[in-house]
């Protein structure tokens, strides 16, 4: 799985900045689709729109508007792709739109369970 870390902005894109940055993003998709390894990708919608929820002992749940940590760089989409290893894996990530201009991508693999 590609996870993309993005940070926020200390001010809004423009429009043409924008539209450079999803142009990027349908290159990007239309590769990983052609080379037949995506599996799915899908954007996260703003951390504002973020709901944390905690199970405390006792069952109590707690839920918090927000995301779990103050940070500036937030979780902002998915690539998950079916690679043969982490070479192929890397070399996908780095030509992911999200792993440029200060952003970065985490590779990690997905775990597999056998059902009991």
């Amino acid at each position: 799985m590609l996870l993309i870390y993005t940070t926020q902005p200390s001010e809004p894109p423009t429009e043409q900045a924008i539209q450079d940055e999803m142009n990027a993003y349908w290159a990007y998709e239309k590769a990983v689709a052609d080379a037949g390894v995506k599996i799915s990708s899908d954007a996260l919608q703003g951390v504002e729109t973020a709901t944390t929820v905690a199970v405390k002992a006792g069952d109590e749940r707690v839920v918090t508007d927000g995301p779990f940590a103050e940070t500036r760089e937030v979780l902002g989409g998915y690539y998950l792709l079916d690679v043969p290893d982490l070479d192929a894996a890397i070399d996908w990530a780095a030509r992911c739109p999200g792993s440029h201009n200060g952003n970065r991508v985490e590779v990690r693999p997905v775990m597999e369970f056998e059902a009991p």
